[in-house]
Parts: C-alpha cells; structure tokens; sequence
C-alpha cells in the first residue's frame, strides 16, 4: 500500500515567490515545484543577467530542492522548461541545461514558449523525480 502525498517545504530551499510547496512526494516519486532564476536566501535580489546565469540559477536552485527531499539531479526523469524569449534563447538554454546530465541520462522533457514568468524571468524549470525506495 503507498502512502499518500507528502507536501514538503524546505527550511534550506529557495525563497519561495508564491504560496506552493517545493515538492511532492508521492511513493518514489518526487515532482519538483518549477523553480525560478532567484537567489535562494533572498528572492528581492535582481535576477541573474542573461538566459545562461539564469539556467545555472534555477539548476542550482532545483538540486537545493532535490537534495533537501533526498533526490539528485541522477533522479530526475521529466523537466518542464518555460522560456519567455523561446527563439532567442532557446540554444543558449540548452547548451547550459545540457550539462547538468550525462548524454545518456537526459531526462525527458518539454520546452515551451511563454508570455511571461514571475519577477520577468527568462527561464524557469520544473522537474520529476524517480527512486527506488528498495
């Protein structure tokens, strides 16, 4: 029998920027509320500058939340990936993502293009997780 949901909130995870939990865990799953380019400690901070800085931030931000449930970015199965400048930063965004993974663990994913994120982010992320609890 597989317990239910547990909401976790992270004492060590970014600052939050809207009422969510960073993550669900469900059995061996984990899905990972998306996380934007923002400094953990402090989410008033200015953004990064450029879609790069902005990539290596929300991953940075991700693996605090991945660690604090007991994940890691070798977990990871599916991202969500959400860019307001879809054309124009769309390779630069990969090449960063890219390599945060072996090139024969890359999770499955989507990329979109959308209107506007929070605090005029370029890039956020969400990510779900998989271990085997045995």
């Amino acid at each position: 029998m597989m317990d239910g949901p547990v909401f976790l909130t992270l004492p060590d995870g970014p600052d939050r920027v809207a009422p969510f939990s960073h993550a669900v865990r469900v059995g061996p799953w984990l899905l990972v509320t998306g996380q934007m380019p923002t400094d953990p400690a402090d989410n008033t901070r200015p953004l990064p500058e450029g879609v790069e800085a902005q990539t290596r931030q929300v991953m940075a931000n991700l693996e605090r939340v991945l660690a604090g449930a007991g994940y890691a970015l070798s977990d990871v199965v599916q991202a969500r990936i959400y860019l307001t400048e879809f054309e124009r930063d769309y390779a630069a965004m990969n090449r960063t993502y890219a390599s945060y993974f072996p090139p024969d663990r890359l999770p499955a994913r989507t990329t979109v293009g959308v209107t506007g994120l929070a605090r005029g982010a370029l890039v956020e992320i969400d990510l779900v997780a998989w271990k085997n609890a045995g």
